[in-house]
């Protein structure tokens, strides 16, 4: 009994605290541990520093002690500034307040030894996430007022140690995802002499909101080549995940025919894109090591998201279109370590990390996303050999970001045309020890 109820409430404790605000490009949360924050995530699949070493690359669960533990916790604030150039909205004309908040996204993370040669490990996180919030009354509010994904990844995995040059690993993820999507219906107000028509549409007086969630699973590989006592080489992949999210479709507004009308069961399909790192570590001398990381990103799977009506006399109809259109996106990292003494190591880093976004007429106002540089600065304490705090904090970079989207695919919610000043702060901490 005590065991299904860990089951059932630490995965949906877990989900209530990963609310997590897309820190990578597109919705993509790197942050599966906080050590690698000070590095910019460089050599993520070659380091394998503490058990969370399951997510990036499950093979370097080889490189640890018989049995390690790990938890962190980052926080993310986001910083979306909305500035309006022209934007043609009907009734909507309000102005939009930081759409970014703080998030936290904690993970965890076991690693055992059954052998010298064979590990087994599990680990949890939320590997994708985005939370944007504008005042209800501003002028995109028709595109969005609230966009909430939070996901929570379960990995159980494996790894073996083939020879003292080759490890190898495996892992499944069982993967929840949840969706909240909140707009106003429309931009315009009931037309003049229409206000006494039952199913007369108060659009720009109606909200739409869609609550969903699914269940789905994928996997994930790794291997982990020691080349020499100084440098490793880590590749990774993570598969594409599919999830079908059903759930409700509400209508609330003015109108008591109009929400009967529009309110429905929902669906909505969306693959979440597959990950391949490959990564190095080097060590130069006994107190500098350098670290190197190259990631593409599957984002051309999530083309476009169509919400459609599952229940009621618009059964089978398309409720609303998301018009996407991603690109796939790669990253690149370089780090530095600085072995200062025994008890503390420097962590330094810079990544570019290129958006899935196409242009101004593609970006969404729920993901304002653009290309971003990070700069990453940390440190590791360890007070003695089984433990070890690492600490670390990114600035990231984003330019100046057009939108000029008119969704052509739903003209009701008008233009929205503009530019955001966007950054993003992430403060974070990882405690690991063996035992």
């Amino acid at each position: 009994m005590q065991k299904t109820l860990i089951a059932r409430v630490l995965p949906a404790a877990m989900l209530a605290l990963a609310s997590g605000t897309a820190s990578a490009a597109g919705f993509q949360l790197l942050e599966q541990n906080a050590s690698g924050i000070g590095n910019a995530y460089a050599g993520s699949a070659a380091v394998a520093e503490n058990a969370s070493t399951i997510f990036y690359n499950p093979a370097g669960m080889t490189q640890l002690q018989a049995r390690e533990a790990s938890v962190g916790l980052s926080l993310v604030r986001p910083s979306f500034k909305f500035s309006d150039q022209g934007s043609s909205a009907g009734d909507l004309t309000g102005g939009a307040q930081d759409a970014g908040d703080w998030a936290a996204l904690p993970n965890a993370y076991l690693s055992w030894a059954l052998n010298k040669d064979l590990y087994v490990g599990v680990g949890m996180g939320a590997p994708f996430g985005l939370v944007t919030e504008y005042n209800r009354d501003w002028v995109g509010s028709a595109h969005s007022i609230k966009f909430d994904i939070k996901t929570i990844n379960i990995n159980p995995s494996i790894a073996w140690r083939a020879n003292e040059k080759v490890s190898l690993g495996f892992g499944v993820n069982w993967q929840r995802m949840e969706a909240e999507y909140l707009r106003r219906a429309g931009t315009i107000d009931i037309p003049a002499g229409f206000q006494n028509v039952p199913f007369a549409r108060p659009l720009s007086q109606s909200f739409a909101t869609l609550d969903a969630d699914d269940d789905s699973w994928g996997w994930n590989v790794g291997a982990l080549f020691t080349l020499s006592e100084a440098t490793k080489v880590g590749v990774s992949y993570r598969s594409s995940i599919k999830h079908k999210l059903k759930g409700d479709l509400t209508l609330e507004g003015p109108s008591q025919a109009f929400n009967a009308v529009g309110s429905s069961d929902a669906e909505a399909s969306v693959e979440l894109p597959d990950i391949f790192i490959a990564s190095a570590a080097h060590k130069l001398d006994s107190r500098w090591e350098l670290l190197g990381d190259v990631s593409w990103t599957g984002w051309s799977s999530v083309d476009k998201v169509d919400i459609m009506r599952t229940s009621g006399a618009m059964s089978g109809d398309l409720a609303q279109r998301l018009d996407t259109d991603f690109q796939d996106t790669w990253r690149v990292a370089l780090g530095a370590n600085y072995q200062l003494n025994d008890a503390w190591k420097l962590k330094f880093g810079m990544a570019f990390d290129e958006t899935p976004v196409k242009n101004a007429e593609k970006r969404l106002t729920s993901l304002p996303d653009n290309d971003r540089i990070w700069f990453s600065f940390g440190g590791q304490w360890k007070p003695n050999k089984g433990s070890a705090l690492d600490m670390g904090v990114s600035y990231l970079y984003v330019d100046d970001t057009k939108i000029n989207n008119g969704s052509a695919s739903d003209p009701s919610k008008g233009l929205v045309k503009g530019e955001y000043d966007s950054s993003v702060w992430i403060l974070g901490a990882q405690y690991s020890m063996s035992f």
